[in-house]
C-alpha cells in the first residue's frame, strides 16, 4: 500500500482552516439519527484538530440528492447527532463554497467546528468537477479524508480536494488503511479469506483476486451451492447460479495453480422450506440433500474442520455470512466460526479483519465484533479493495 500523510505530518494548524471529508450518512428516522456509529468514528480526527486550533469544516453527503437541492436531505439534519457525539457546538453552513463560507470562517475561531451543506446538492460533486472542487478548496488551507467508506468514488470532496490541497489521511482512514494493508497488503501467513454471501456474481471479482493472495479461500453461503454444483453435487432446490458453473470451475483451476486451497462445505444443514427452525431441519453429508431440500447453512463437522484450518493461519479477511444467518437456526455455522477466530484473536496467534454490511451484522449477532482486530463499516469500499481495485479517495493521499 503507498504511503500516506497523516494528522503525525501536519505542523501548526492553529487558526489554519481544515477542510475535513466524512462520512455523516446516517440512519434516520422521524427527523432523529437512529445510530451514531459514523460520527463516532470521525470524532477522534474532528476533536484533535479542532484542540489543535484548527478551523475545522465538515464535508460530507447525505442520500442520493442527484444535484438537486432538498430539504429532506440537508446535513443540517444531523448537525445536533454530531454535536452530541462531540460533545460541543457546531455551525451549520447552508453552502460548501463561496462568500458565505468565507464568512462563517471569519467568525468561527480557531478550534470551532461548521458542517458545510450536503456535497451532493450540486452537481460538480460526483462529476468531480475541477472547478467545483476549487470553489471548495478556495476556502480551506488543507485537506484531510477521515470518510473510507466513499474512497472508492472519485468524486470532488473525495479526489478533487486531495489534488489541491496538502492532503492527509485522518486516524479513522488511518487505522482502516493500517488494517487493510495487515490483511492483504503485508500480511503475516498463512492467510485465510472467508467469503460468503448469497451469490457468486456479486463477488467474482473478489474470488478472482484472492485465489493469488490468499493460503486458504472458505466458500460459504448461496456461493458454496454454486461451486459445490459445478462439482457435480445435487444441490435440489437450494439457491444456486448452474450458469456460473464454469466460471467456478475456472476460480478453482487459478486457486489450484496459485496453490490456494479452497474449502467448500462437506456436511450441510438443509430444510424442505425457509423458516426460523423448520421441522424438516437435518444435517446430512452434501451428497445427500434431497431433490425438494435446500442446503441453508454449513454443516457442523464442516465448521469443525474450519476452525482447525484458522488455527493454522495468521491473517483472516471475512466478507459474508456462511448461511442464512438472519433466520435461526441457519446462523450456527457463520456463529460458531466466527467465535473461534474471534478466540484465536484475543491469544493473539491472528489477525483478523472483516467488512462489509451482512458480515458487520453478523459478528455483532455472533457476540464478537468487539474481538476482531478490525471491522471495517465500509460497504463498497471494502468490497473493491478485496477485488484489489486501486481506490481514487486513497491514492490521492499518497506522500
Amino acid at each position: 500500500m503507498a504511503n500516506f500523510r497523516t494528522l503525525d505530518d501536519l505542523g501548526d494548524v492553529r487558526g489554519k482552516v481544515a477542510l475535513v471529508r466524512v462520512d455523516l450518512n446516517m440512519p434516520m428516522s422521524g427527523g432523529r439519527v437512529t445510530d451514531l456509529t459514523r460520527a463516532r468514528a470521525v470524532a477522534p480526527t474532528i476533536l484533535e484538530l479542532a484542540d489543535a486550533g484548527a478551523k475545522v469544516l465538515l464535508l460530507a453527503h447525505f442520500g442520493r440528492p442527484k444535484g438537486e437541492r432538498s430539504s429532506t436531505m440537508s446535513l443540517s439534519l444531523v448537525q445536533g447527532a454530531v454535536e452530541e457525539v462531540l460533545g460541543r457546538e457546531v455551525m451549520f453552513i447552508p453552502e460548501v463554497a463561496g462568500p458565505v463560507v468565507q464568512q462563517a470562517i471569519g467568525i468561527l475561531r480557531p478550534g470551532d467546528i461548521g458542517i458545510l451543506e450536503n456535497t451532493r446538492f450540486w452537481p460538480g460533486e460526483e462529476k468531480n468537477d475541477p472547478d467545483f472542487a476549487r470553489a471548495i478548496a478556495a476556502n480551506g488551507d488543507f485537506y484531510v479524508n477521515d470518510a473510507f467508506s466513499a474512497a472508492h468514488r472519485a468524486h470532488a470532496s473525495t479526489e478533487g480536494l486531495a489534488r489541491l490541497l496538502p492532503a492527509y489521511a485522518g486516524r479513522a482512514m488511518q487505522k482502516e488503511l493500517e488494517a487493510l494493508d495487515a490483511a492483504l497488503g503485508n500480511p503475516q501467513k498463512p492467510v485465510a479469506a472467508v467469503v460468503g454471501g448469497a451469490k457468486v456474481s456479486t463477488k467474482l471479482a473478489v474470488l478472482e483476486h484472492l485465489v493469488g493472495q490468499v493460503d486458504h479461500l472458505i466458500i460459504g453461503g448461496g456461493m458454496a451451492n454454486t461451486f459445490l454444483a459445478a462439482r457435480g453435487v445435487d444441490v435440489g432446490k437450494s439457491l444456486c447460479e448452474h450458469d456460473l458453473a464454469s466460471t467456478a470451475d475456472a476460480i478453482m483451476a487459478a486457486a489450484d495453480k496459485a496453490g490456494c486451497t479452497v474449502h467448500l462445505p462437506y456436511d450441510v444443514v438443509v430444510a424442505k422450506e425457509f423458516a426460523a427452525n423448520p421441522p424438516s431441519l437435518r444435517s446430512c453429508n452434501v451428497h445427500e440433500v434431497a431433490a425438494d431440500e435446500m442446503i441453508l447453512d454449513v454443516g457442523p463437522q464442516a465448521v469443525e474442520a474450519l476452525g482447525d484450518v484458522l488455527k493454522t493461519c495468521r491473517t483472516l479477511v471475512w466478507n459474508g455470512p456462511m448461511g442464512a444467518f438472519e433466520t435461526p437456526p441457519f446462523d450456527a455455522a457463520t456463529v460458531a466460526l466466527a467465535k473461534v477466530a474471534a478466540a484465536l484473536t484475543k491469544e493473539g496467534s491472528l489477525v483478523s479483519v472483516a467488512g462489509g454490511g451482512d458480515t458487520v451484522a453478523a459478528l455483532h449477532h455472533a457476540g464478537v465484533a468487539e474481538d476482531f482486530s478490525y471491522i471495517s463499516t465500509a460497504g463498497g469500499a471494502f468490497l473493491e479493495w478485496m477485488e484489489g481495485r486501486e481506490l481514487p479517495g486513497v491514492a490521492a493521499l499518497a506522500r
